[in-house]
């Protein structure tokens, strides 16, 4: 795998349509992302003392989280929005390479903060609901 700018890894929100349309949010300085998954162990007396996992079980999800400055783009207003009603919307995790992670979200932290004489900006969280789909 080529190395790949920080820069260029960017969280993008669908418009709400049933094929989905997605802008990237703007602002953002900082964007992580975790891949969650948990364990079903089958070890048994069989296994010589060895665990052993049963693949394609548990549960897995998505987390991203993300930190900019506020800038009052349209898709900043939809992730407010989604954060107050708890709305779970599609979003898309883009790479440099032009690879892409797709699935539907819940904001799970909005947080906004400002200086006297500084900018205001804003840190989320959001989880996965459902797949998610690597392209």
């Amino acid at each position: 795998m080529a190395v790949e700018r920080g820069s260029a890894f960017l969280l993008k929100i669908g418009d709400g349509a049933a094929a989905p349309a997605f802008a990237t949010v703007a602002g953002l300085r900082t964007t992580q992302m975790s891949v969650n998954g948990e364990t079903v162990v089958i070890t048994n007396k069989d296994s010589g003392g060895w665990r052993q996992l049963l693949s394609g079980a548990g549960v897995r999800s998505v987390s991203v989280s993300g930190a900019g400055v506020f800038t009052g783009s349209a898709g900043e207003a939809r992730i407010r929005a989604n954060a107050l009603a708890g709305t779970i919307d599609d979003y898309r995790l883009s790479f440099e390479g032009g690879d892409s992670m797709t699935g539907r979200f819940l904001v799970t932290k909005l947080d906004y903060t400002g200086d006297f004489n500084g900018e205001r900006s804003y840190t989320l969280s959001l989880e996965s609901s459902g797949p998610v789909v690597a392209a």
